[in-house]
């Protein structure tokens, strides 16, 4: 059985697969329930399946939370916890940057997008949204641009006339009031963030790709841009896989 995890900067996915996906827990998080008994309380339901379990594979973008997970999971499991970026990854993608400039989730969409036939581009809409570019089989580089509900957030924070808004697609530029102008200026501004990077990047490689939208707002923007695009939900669950099934 292995247990994967993906820890992000608002929060930690945790999935444990068989030969199929048996469980699922998203555990949200900020500063203050950074503690031990907080995740200890949401990770012990892996007691059931501690003598299952016999590999431990993590994505980690926050190193202090990645390093105390690991000493709750030592307690509940003693399977050892590795994390992506300490594995052999060259067999699954050519890393053409300096390896620790790049966070692991970004490595682990890379490696689940590769097919080794097709050129991708991998648009992953977390806390900033990333552009990966992988040519083949190699990892040649990305963009990191502001996170759409970061920036949206960070508006409202900082205005005080501004008041929380959902984010919506909405047909109209010209909004008629605060809250269909901020929709306005978020869905067709980052609309044209995405396709200007794009149309950039084509630019500069020469070459043609498949687009692969994943995060959180990923539904947003997939027929609001001027490329065909796809969703993949479990983007990076499905490259942590990988390398567990295959190392």
């Amino acid at each position: 059985m292995y247990l994967i995890g993906d820890i992000g900067n608002t929060n930690i996915k945790i999935c444990l697969f068989n030969s199929k996906l048996i469980s699922v827990k998203k555990i949200n998080f900020s500063t203050s329930s950074l503690n031990k008994k907080y995740l200890y309380n949401n990770l012990k339901f892996l007691k059931k399946y501690k003598n299952k379990i016999d590999t431990i594979l993590f994505s980690s973008v926050v190193p202090k939370l990645f390093k105390l997970i690991k000493k709750i999971l030592k307690k509940i499991i003693t399977i050892r916890c590795l994390e992506l970026k300490n594995c052999n990854l060259n067999k699954f993608v050519k890393i053409k940057v300096n390896r620790n400039q790049i966070g692991s989730d970004r490595l682990a969409n890379a490696i689940s997008a590769i097919d080794n036939k097709n050129n991708f581009i991998v648009i992953d809409f977390g806390t900033a949204t990333n552009f990966d570019v992988i040519i083949k089989n190699q990892y040649i580089g990305g963009i990191l641009a502001p996170g759409v509900q970061l920036s949206l957030n960070n508006l409202v924070d900082r205005a005080s006339l501004i008041q929380n808004t959902k984010l919506e697609k909405i047909k109209n530029v010209i909004g008629k009031s605060t809250n269909t102008a901020i929709r306005s200026g978020f869905y067709h501004g980052y609309s044209g963030l995405i396709d200007n990077i794009i149309k950039l990047i084509i630019k500069q490689t020469g070459k043609s790709f498949k687009i692969i939208l994943t995060g959180g707002l990923a539904h947003l923007f997939k027929n609001s841009i001027k490329r065909k695009a796809i969703i993949k939900k479990d983007l990076t669950i499905n490259g942590i896989l990988k390398v567990a099934i295959k190392s």
